[in-house]
């Protein structure tokens, strides 16, 4: 029982943690946009922290769903 609620609090600090870097992101990615929009080369700092956070998201949304896999799991084997 202590197993699960450990899952569950991991999965939401997960979520958490995903909202904030999607947010850090999309400044990044305005920053892209911009400089598409405007036909010019992207800041090589605003690329790189794009593609960093969206690194972390990716990572953390492997890991939560491995954990989601793992509750699922428990509750097939009651």
């Amino acid at each position: 029982m202590f197993e699960k609620f450990k899952i569950r609090k991991q999965i939401r600090v997960i979520r958490q943690r995903i909202a904030f870097l999607e947010q850090k992101r999309a400044r990044s990615q305005a920053a892209l946009v911009d400089a598409i929009l405007k036909k010019v080369d992207p800041n090589d700092e605003d690329v790189e922290y794009f593609n960093q956070f969206t690194g972390e998201i990716e990572r953390l949304r492997s890991e939560m769903h491995e954990l989601e896999a793992e509750l699922s799991g428990d509750k097939e084997n009651r």
